[in-house]
């Protein structure tokens, strides 16, 4: 299969005082193109340091990470601010919107910080809250719509540049269960449908139903499902 992503022995390091914390302990692993990936663990195993190393949002300590085969590590800031721009959309657990804009206005916010006209901004991102089920909501603002309504805006402006990659830091943390399924059959529409390729981090266990491969995240090493016991 067609790879998208390769990590070879990648290794996280954080130094707090005279302490080193291992956050990823030589990570490898390899995701084919348009696969919902799906990494369980415990909260502080390591699954929301990948999420970021996997962003271009941090770097590794050691190892390399590669993306169609280019490596994160060898692009200076300018590079990496054009790869999480262009080929990454990232959802946060927290939603992150920006509370004085409007629904319609916190989707389109990428498009026009990369210096798209508005009305064409506008135009895509009516175009994406209508596939998740939002355009009645569009002028609404962030207090005035639920959390699962503000998860489906995070993942309309996550797709607003047409990313080829979808990172999820725990999606559906703070969300009930029936909402959080409603988000997890979401992401499993858009791999689907619009061919992206998601890794999601996740305490989930409903994820098994959606993804097409689950793995296991434990003290900062990543396993393949059955490798240790859940």
């Amino acid at each position: 299969m067609d790879t998208i992503i390769k990590l070879v022995d990648v290794t996280k390091i954080y130094h707090e005082g005279n302490q080193s914390v291992v956050a990823l302990d030589q990570v490898n692993v390899d995701v084919p193109r348009g696969q919902f990936l799906a990494i369980r663990g415990p909260s502080g195993c390591g699954k929301s340091t990948l999420i970021n190393l996997l962003g271009g949002l941090d770097v590794p300590t050691r190892g390399k990470i590669t993306v169609d085969q280019i490596d994160l590590g060898e692009m200076d800031d300018v590079q990496l601010t054009r790869f999480r721009r262009d080929r990454v959309g990232i959802i946060f657990q927290f939603f992150n919107l920006v509370p004085i804009l409007d629904v319609r206005e916190n989707v389109a916010l990428p498009f026009l910080i990369k210096g798209t006209p508005i009305k064409e901004a506008n135009e895509r991102a009516t175009e994406l809250l209508q596939m998740v089920g939002l355009l009645e909501r569009q002028h609404h603002h962030a207090q005035e719509i639920s959390g699962g309504e503000m998860q489906r805006v995070a993942i309309a402006r996550a797709l607003i540049n047409d990313p080829d990659i979808i990172l999820a830091d725990e999606p559906t943390g703070n969300l009930d269960s029936k909402t959080g399924r409603k988000i997890l059959e979401l992401l499993s529409r858009l791999k689907s449908e619009l061919k992206k390729t998601i890794i999601m981090a996740t305490h989930s266990t409903e994820v098994n139903e959606f993804a097409d491969r689950e793995m296991t995240m434990r003290d900062g090493r990543l396993y393949e499902k059955g490798e240790i016991a859940d």
